[in-house]
């Protein structure tokens, strides 16, 4: 088990060692995640370790026609990357078989118990040989956790890197107590006050679109993220962002793992989260890479109960900064509605090179204080 707050290379960790023992076994590696966007940073970083020797991996996530998918099972592949969801999908509709599972990877396990995956991760750990080496991964322990690890794993050795809700020590973090009706005027002040990029968390899929588009109606380049949003959406935003086409990428807290940038200035969490671990994944989106990077969240006065949770979960603190003069209020146009299309997708092909994973066939990889 390895615990360790977010950007602290924990993917190395698993990576490096599947990769190597698959290049001399015939088993199969089985990576389970909780979004669609992690599953891709996961195969990209797979893919950088396990090239050189012709590493073939499957991407298993929804939002995807899963014909593609199929096909890449089908090339037998090295390595298995899916959400709990759209794994179940295979396995009932019997296009995967994991009975040659010799290293299973639950990465982000706090975060897919979070969203309710609990029994699919169950009926996944059913379907694995019994005999396996299993790995979990997670920035915060829970009970649930250690439950699913004293069932699944034989004399676990636990590597803590930093206690649960340890945050990054070189991120500045306060907070401004502020009305409902001035977040956004504050908002505004704000942004107009920094030059680099901007990640903003709400708290809900429908707040993010209509923040997204009172950015852009104050003049700055905004996308926004949530899951009501096409697979091939969220990849343009997530990518934009990353290459500097949209300075305020707009989020909700299913998307934060799923957001690898390095060198964003500044998390503002525009509403605090619901629950507290959330705040320690928002703001580990800054300061990534041993970069400097400052989290503002804006509180309202009655949401001291709140403030105070994520205090004691930080064992710290958070400096609470006086309000500063705000612009004049402006309305900004209403959010048009919500638009929905169907997802693209794309998958290519990987060479097939002489080495130790060249016995195979060659696999396409698919995209799929107060």
């Amino acid at each position: 088990m390895g615990i360790a707050q977010t950007g602290t290379g924990k993917t190395l960790a698993f990576s490096i060692p599947m990769v190597q023992r698959l290049a001399n076994s015939k088993g199969l590696g089985l990576v389970i995640l909780p979004t669609r966007e992690l599953a891709l940073q996961i195969d990209n970083e797979l893919h950088r370790v396990g090239d050189s020797l012709g590493l073939r991996t499957a991407v298993l996530i929804g939002g995807l026609s899963i014909r593609p998918q199929t096909e890449a099972i089908r090339r037998n592949p090295h390595i298995i990357i899916a959400t709990p969801g759209r794994l179940i999908d295979h396995l009932r509709q019997k296009t995967v078989s994991l009975g040659r599972v010799n290293i299973l990877v639950l990465d982000e396990a706090d975060r897919m118990l979070d969203m309710g995956f609990l029994p699919q991760i169950r009926d996944i750990l059913k379907a694995v040989p019994k005999e396996r080496q299993t790995m979990i991964f997670s920035a915060t322990i829970s009970p649930e956790i250690m439950k699913i690890a004293s069932a699944n794993m034989k004399l676990p050795i636990r590597i803590e890197i930093a206690p649960t809700g340890t945050t990054v020590e070189n991120v500045t973090q306060e907070i401004f107590i502020v009305a409902k009706d001035a977040k956004m005027r504050l908002l505004e002040k704000i942004l107009n006050q920094y030059a680099g990029p901007v990640l903003i968390f709400t708290r809900t899929k429908y707040g993010a679109r209509r923040l997204a588009h009172a950015i852009k109606g104050m003049g700055h380049i905004a996308a926004e993220i949530h899951s009501n949003r096409s697979l091939a959406q969220r990849r343009s935003a997530l990518e934009g962002f990353k290459a500097g086409r949209y300075r305020v990428l707009v989020a909700t807290d299913i998307m934060a793992r799923g957001i690898d940038v390095v060198g964003i200035e500044l998390v503002i969490n525009y509403d605090l989260p619901s629950q507290s671990e959330a705040y320690v994944h928002r703001i580990g989106r800054t300061a990534r890479a041993g970069m400097d990077g400052r989290a503002i969240s804006f509180a309202m006065p009655g949401e001291q109960k709140e403030i105070r949770a994520i205090e004691r979960l930080i064992r710290k603190n958070i400096k609470i900064s006086p309000l500063p003069e705000l612009p004049p209020g402006r309305s900004f146009s209403s959010a048009p509605a919500p638009h929905f299309s169907r997802p693209n997708f794309s998958y290519s092909g990987n060479a097939h090179r002489s080495s130790p994973f060249a016995r195979r066939r060659p696999a396409r990889r698919s995209f799929g204080r107060f």
